[in-house]
């Protein structure tokens, strides 16, 4: 049932970027249209390269390794095409200052290696290769190419549209963009924090059971398996919060740049495709994840029971 509600969430997602464009605008102009052709050849590129390097090594976690990076890029050449306007290059900075964060915490976890094609894999792409709806292995070759390369690929360009809405606008740097840049440095603040937490968390439970003390034998809240400090005590997924957070204040800049032409029409507008597709991957990146904590760790039901998803209630007491 929730698998059917997503797949209906992203349906009328990806519906409602070409009607809003056409419905509410703005349309791009040449320029406009002119740099998208760049960032969607760039875009072809990453899920070429995503899906052969993949597949020869074994390895699926080229996008994630990408998806910290992609943004910044795509941000920095709408910023210069656009003739570094004031409002464009806050975005491209705040666009850096969030993939800066996002590479250094996956860099720490071994993701990045000379041999690029080689690093440590999110663990949660194991899991789903392994699980029979995937066998035999041409059924992940086709989720490999459509959902891990082109998909997700897609969906990050998506998420810097916002960009190329402001990209030709003359308005000034008002008070609209200056609430958007706060928003968005406030979430990513909030995700950076929750990541330290985590790493802090499983860190230190890696080494107490460095000299092969078993995992139930750890002292408390060790022995759960599972971060229930911090932020973590509050929300299950606030670094996922955050992330959210940040791209739905990065859409908030259109309406800046837009609005002493288009009105209150432009509050809602086609640029928020990026936003809306990202929430439903995480709603269903959070559901997976916590189907594999939950075959691992007992307590991680009671948890769930006492914890909100993503907005911060009511502290754990387990």
């Amino acid at each position: 049932m929730k698998k059917g509600i997503l797949a209906a969430i992203l349906g009328l997602s990806l519906l409602a970027c070409p009607v809003l464009y056409f419905a509410v605008g703005p349309q791009l102009a040449p320029i406009q249209l002119d740099t998208l052709k760049i960032l969607l050849i760039v875009c072809g590129c990453s899920a070429a390269f995503c899906f052969v390097t993949g597949e020869l090594s074994g390895n699926n976690s080229q996008m994630d390794k990408l998806w910290s990076i992609l943004p910044e890029v795509y941000v920095w050449i709408v910023a210069i095409r656009g003739g570094m306007h004031p409002r464009l290059v806050v975005m491209a900075i705040l666009a850096t200052l969030w993939g800066a964060r996002l590479t250094f915490n996956f860099a720490r976890k071994g993701a990045y290696r000379l041999r690029f094609w080689a690093g440590e894999e999110d663990y949660r792409w194991a899991v789903l290769r392994g699980k029979k709806e995937f066998q035999p292995h041409w059924k992940w070759l086709l989720f490999n190419l459509f959902f891990i390369s082109i998909y997700q690929n897609v969906l990050i360009l998506c998420t810097t549209f916002p960009a190329l809405i402001a990209m030709n606008s003359d308005a000034p740097f008002g008070w609209l963009d200056g609430v958007a840049a706060a928003l968005m440095l406030g979430f990513l603040t909030l995700e950076t924090v929750a990541d330290a937490q985590q790493w802090r968390f499983h860190s230190k439970k890696k080494a107490l059971m460095r000299d092969g003390t078993p995992l139930k034998d750890l002292p408390a809240p060790y022995s759960k398996g599972f971060n229930t400090l911090g932020l973590w005590s509050r929300s299950r997924h606030p670094n996922y919060l955050g992330e959210q957070g940040v791209w739905a204040s990065f859409y908030l800049f259109s309406i800046g740049a837009g609005f002493a032409l288009y009105g209150w029409r432009i509050v809602f507008n086609w640029s928020i495709i990026g936003a809306l597709l990202l929430i439903v991957l995480f709603m269903g990146s959070s559901n997976f994840g916590e189907e594999i904590s939950a075959s691992k760790y007992p307590e991680y039901a009671q948890y769930k029971k006492q914890v909100r998803k993503f907005i911060p209630g009511k502290k754990y007491e387990g």
